[in-house]
């Protein structure tokens, strides 16, 4: 898990992070293997987003939580939603497929 998010594009095969034409590359802001990973913003219009990743090995799984952080001005409730939503697909659907 730690492996896919500081380097998503390194498995061609197990393609994970489909990024819209409206949305970069995240960049690795800090990496701790095996726990933590906190990655740039994907939203140009928004530099000051990071996305946390916390992996915690739970008996012979992994579970993953992802925090979005927003710097002031917040925005409106129906972005925020949109951006989670965006995550969401990204981690709990494409990531989360790779991994059968």
């Amino acid at each position: 898990m730690f492996e896919a998010l500081i380097d998503p594009y390194r498995q061609p095969a197990r393609h994970w992070l489909e990024l819209l034409e409206s949305e970069i590359a995240p960049e690795i802001v800090r990496a701790e293997e095996p726990g933590l990973v906190i990655w740039s913003s994907i939203w140009p219009d928004r530099p000051d987003a990071v996305i946390r990743f916390d992996i915690e090995a739970v008996g012979n799984s992994m579970m993953l939580r992802w925090t979005l952080f927003l710097e002031d001005p917040i925005p409106s409730e129906a972005e925020v939603v949109r951006m989670r939503k965006r995550l969401n697909t990204l981690i709990n659907a494409n990531l989360r497929s790779i991994f059968g």
